[in-house]
């Protein structure tokens, strides 16, 4: 593993539990587990609880006089929906319309928003966002100062709550608490489909913490069950389903524009895109045949090329393949219709299905 990447603050308890690494957004981290692998820590999650060190994950701190009115200004969705103590998913879009990441904002007031981006565009988001900033405004890269623990499954709010932390607040609220003597923000937010929560934790006391969870049963939960649990959800994956070359209107993602904002970056290219119509949408694909679908696979309705994959795995809950692709508009495919993947060289029948493949427990 080169030496360039950087490493959570875990990086030791995650090699002692036998750990598979790998690099992902410039940061090496655990892909599973020796004992268990993608399987069953997928099953993990979906059956009872998981937890995941997203630690790679960016985080940024915009405050000063007018900081929220300022985010929301260059971001998508409109900040004015929510109140201090909640969360919102956002993109960070260029002016072409295309999307430079996807990040969640959590408003604490006025003068004081916290982002968190994907890690390997933090960076950039955090670059745009002091170029644009008015005077009195400050943006501050917090990357290496916090830590990010995802516990996710329908058992994760009895097991926090048997630590002393706050678990029945709204989804995509936060709240503060403390565990094993640490600070730390408890999120009603996650990236699996399940119940879940995000806690972000000062990076010299995340040790802690993941020992106090690890200690009450959570299971340790590597990026490739990640990655299966938000595929079977039809959650985008910056770099994938998002992209500078794919818009928050192709990718389906609209729900998170405030259309009816005065102002956002992309704002005049995302309003024409969307009255003009999409020439390709993200869709789902479920296999009919058998065989594995990767991203960058091409989609076929007969003879005709409609389309590619975005991302594909197997299902370990349907058990089946499943995919997220870019399909041309123009082809007027719809649920339920007949496709084929190309896998291999060989063409594997499917069919196009809404997203999720699995019936969701967040609530």
């Amino acid at each position: 593993m080169s030496a360039e990447l950087h490493q959570s603050p875990l990086h030791d308890r995650h090699a002692a539990l036998g750990a598979k690494f790998a690099a992902f957004g410039g940061w090496e981290m655990p892909l599973e587990y020796a004992g268990g692998g993608v399987l069953k820590e997928h099953a993990a999650v979906r059956e009872a609880a998981g937890v995941f060190d997203v630690s790679h994950l960016g985080k940024a701190r915009v405050t000063g006089p007018g900081a929220a009115d300022f985010v929301n200004a260059c971001l998508t969705n409109d900040l004015g929906r929510i109140e201090p103590g909640k969360a919102q998913y956002t993109l960070c879009c260029d002016e072409s319309g295309g999307v430079v990441d996807d990040l969640i904002a959590y408003l604490y007031g006025d003068e004081h928003v916290f982002l968190i981006p994907n890690a390997a565009n933090t960076a950039e988001v955090v670059r745009r966002l002091v170029a644009a900033a008015p005077e009195g405004v400050t943006v501050t890269d917090e990357h290496a100062k916090h830590a990010v623990l995802a516990v996710q499954g329908p058992q994760s709010a009895e097991i926090l709550g048997r630590l002393g932390l706050p678990t029945t607040h709204d989804y995509m609220s936060f709240e503060n608490a403390t565990l094993s003597g640490a600070e730390l923000i408890v999120c009603r937010t996650g990236y699996t489909g399940e119940h879940g929560y995000e806690l972000v934790v000062g990076w010299d006391d995340a040790a802690a913490v993941w020992d106090a969870l690890i200690a009450a049963g959570v299971r340790p939960c590597g990026l490739g069950a990640r990655d299966t649990l938000r595929t079977e959800m039809g959650y985008p994956l910056h770099g994938q389903e998002l992209s500078l070359e794919i818009s928050p209107v192709q990718a389906r993602s609209g729900w998170a524009v405030g259309w009816t904002k005065p102002a956002f970056w992309g704002r005049d290219a995302l309003l024409a895109e969307k009255a003009a119509g999409p020439r390709r949408q993200l869709r789902g694909i479920a296999l009919t045949g058998r065989g594995i679908p990767r991203g960058h696979m091409q989609v076929y309705a007969g003879e005709q090329l409609i389309g590619e994959t975005t991302s594909g795995t197997f299902s370990p809950t349907k058990k089946v393949g499943i995919a997220l692709a870019l399909i041309d508009t123009a082809a007027g495919v719809a649920d339920g219709d007949p496709v084929q993947i190309e896998v291999r060289g060989k063409r594997i029948e499917a069919k196009v299905v809404k997203p999720p493949f699995v019936t969701p427990s967040v609530r």
